[in-house]
């Protein structure tokens, strides 16, 4: 035992009992993490949008990965989907109050990731001229 080892071992920041599989907190971080999802609640907290508005104001999505997002946003309960009995029929999208309540965590990551996009760029092309053949990229 190391001199500053107490033997007593600190609960977890985020547990879920005795089984991790189940307790849904991968998929909800899986759903809320990944690209798109995060830059269409970002644009979504600014209002509501319809869907070609989102699709140009998230650039490079496709169509169908657009399409993806939303319906899977809107099945976690975090997006609303209303269509209009228009031809073509328009459906617009807007965040739920659950959406609302995760927006601002998710805006101020992209803040942070902003903010800290030119130090995280020197610090991997520090560590990658220290690691030339990692093959980490």
């Amino acid at each position: 035992m190391s001199v500053g080892h107490t033997g007593v071992t600190p609960e977890p920041v985020v547990s879920c009992g005795d089984e991790h599989e189940g307790c849904g907190i991968r998929e909800v971080l899986d759903r809320i993490g990944d690209k798109w999802s995060v830059l269409v609640i970002v644009e979504l907290a600014q209002g509501v949008r319809r869907f070609r508005e989102l699709q140009r104001a998230v650039p490079g999505i496709s169509q169908r990965m657009l399409t993806l997002t939303v319906r899977r946003l809107e099945r976690d309960g975090l997006v609303n989907r209303t269509v209009h009995p228009t031809v073509p029929p328009q459906a617009e999208y807007e965040l739920t109050t659950l959406g609302h309540s995760l927006a601002y965590l998710v805006k101020a990551l992209a803040d942070w990731s902003a903010e800290h996009r030119d130090a995280i760029a020197q610090a991997r092309q520090e560590w990658d001229a220290e690691h030339p053949d990692s093959g980490i990229r």
